[in-house]
């Protein structure tokens, strides 16, 4: 492979690891895996449509053996710059894939080596870029632990977008203006998205404005009188009290399509399963902005795991997730054969996707796309997760920095803040290497906000001014008027992303930074 003076240079960090190997080593390790990012060309409904993609070895995406590590050499075939980031993953700074922060966007034709060890789970990897993660520039990134292997069950990838035929810069345009269609209310009426301008955050500040007016909170955790779970339940009733008789805004673009491993209802696909086997389901919702409800139907189902991480079981035939959010399900088929349709219901609508589990010779009745009854908005009261809990909790230890994150904006205009600022107007959230930090995210918009942050597993801790020994995570979806805070260790000194994950939002500027110092 030809390298470029710069793909040489952002590869130093893997090349300067490898050298320090002793020869034998060297030696043993396997040939680096070719992922590109290219063009493709899908049947949406009848309808050709070119979109973009990862192509692997083995088609979209990566899958990686227990103990392997992710040895990458990233090629781009597209016409324009990209760069990729791997959600969830730890990886050094320097291989985090957010453009220019520390590494530049790589070329048509250039090449970057990574490697880095991976954590093991249901992860993903997309561009940074939100109008081409809009153009599905994203595929799965399956990590298998030595469990996996040993465990007599069939895994099956469950992989979520929302489509549109239009470019992304016209979807772009048409939410701004406030013509992208969606929904309100969690299943009331439809309308218009621009008829939505309440919102109780701080309008967007200019470049000129102080940064003490940005509406950002710091606190020294020893300062907080009685920390972020007493401002919490003192905050709540209020919250609620101004939530009452407000509509929240669930979608704010209607997509020509929903598609589940790249297909819709029209044509799903049908995955062959044994009678009375068990299925490891890896759902990963990498639409741009759609919250997906998974209903397993007849199947019994329990959720094991999400955002890649152990979770104590949890029984049922539905759980949702947001963008760039993931579940492990477990579901046990029965003795008889059959089909089980594993359907993805947009929240607060009618659309749906899927795909089926079906036993061999089975019949397979034909799933319409749109469903009788809209599906519910998405755990307003976060109930889902309040029942969420990590196998592997964050260890006991003193908190030494608190962060209140505020989380606002407006769909007329239609512009999303965090600390009252956008993205180049922010003012970076900061930690020191090792010390503990809680971030509380306090959601003041009428729209939920997936909240992910880059380089660091976090538990959550408190919803709603309730203590919880919650869940492991990457991404925490915050409805509005609630508040979730997060645990974390601060890790490698530098400069992290936190960002909301529904891309309209990002794309309009719905980031700050997580700055660490050493």
């Amino acid at each position: 492979m030809t390298m470029t003076r710069r793909g040489f240079l952002a590869a130093g960090t893997a090349v300067l690891a490898t050298a320090n190997l002793p020869a034998f080593a060297q030696q043993q390790l396997p040939a680096p895996t070719r992922l590109t990012a290219t063009s493709r060309v899908l049947d949406v409904n009848g309808r050709a449509a070119t979109v973009f993609g990862l192509a692997g070895p083995t088609g979209q995406g990566l899958v990686l053996d227990p103990g392997a590590r992710i040895r990458v050499d990233l090629t781009n075939d597209l016409p324009e710059p990209t760069l990729i980031h791997w959600h969830g993953q730890i990886p050094p700074n320097v291989q985090d894939g957010v453009p220019g922060i520390p590494m530049t966007m790589l070329k048509p034709g250039e090449s970057r080596s990574y490697d880095f060890e991976p954590l093991a789970g249901t992860y993903w990897m997309h561009s940074h870029v939100p109008i081409q993660e809009i153009r599905l520039l994203a595929a799965p990134l399956i990590v298998r632990s030595a469990q996996d292997v040993a465990a007599d069950r069939q895994e099956v990838t469950l992989f979520l977008h929302d489509f549109a035929f239009k470019s992304p810069e016209e979807v772009m345009a048409e939410i701004r203006q406030g013509h992208g269609g969606g929904s309100h209310g969690g299943g009331g009426h439809s309308g218009t998205a621009g008829d939505k301008g309440h919102s109780m955050a701080p309008a967007p500040q200019t470049k000129e404005m102080d940064h003490a007016a940005m509406g950002h909170a710091t606190m020294n955790h020893d300062a907080m009188g009685g920390g972020m779970q007493g401002m919490m339940q003192n905050t709540m009733p209020g919250m609620m009290g101004d939530m009452a008789g407000m509509e929240m805004d669930l979608n704010d673009y209607d997509w020509d399509a929903y598609l589940a491993n790249d297909r819709t209802l029209a044509d799903p696909e049908v995955v062959k399963v044994e009678r009375v086997g068990r299925i490891r389901l890896r759902v990963i919702n990498a639409a741009a902005a759609t919250v997906f409800w998974i209903d397993t139907g007849e199947a019994d189902a329990r959720l094991v795991a999400v955002d890649g991480h152990d979770i104590r079981p949890l029984e049922g035939p539905r759980f949702g997730l947001a963008m760039g959010q993931r579940l492990d399900i477990e579901i046990d088929l029965p003795a008889e054969a059959g089909s089980w349709p594993i359907l993805a219901l947009r929240e607060g609508a009618h659309e749906r996707t899927g795909i089926v589990l079906a036993t061999a010779g089975a019949q397979i009745a034909k799933i319409f796309e749109l469903a009788d009854e809209k599906a519910p908005a998405f755990d307003t009261d976060l109930s889902q997760e309040m029942r969420l809990e990590a196998r592997e909790h964050l260890p006991e230890r003193a908190v030494e920095r608190s962060h209140m994150v505020m989380l606002g904006g407006t769909m007329a205009p239609y512009v999303w803040t965090i600390d009252g600022a956008i993205w180049g107007q922010h003012r970076p959230i900061v930690a020191r290497t090792g010390e503990r930090v809680l971030l509380g995210f306090h959601n003041m918009s009428m729209m939920g906000h997936p909240m992910h942050l880059h380089g660091h597993v976090f538990q959550v801790v408190d919803i709603n001014g309730r203590k919880v020994n919650g869940a492991r995570r990457d991404t925490v979806y915050v409805p509005p008027m609630s508040m979730v805070t997060v645990a974390l260790d601060a890790g490698e000194a530098a400069r992290w992303m936190l960002h909301c994950h529904h891309m309209p939002h990002l794309e309009t500027g719905m980031m700050t930074e997580f700055e660490v110092t050493a």
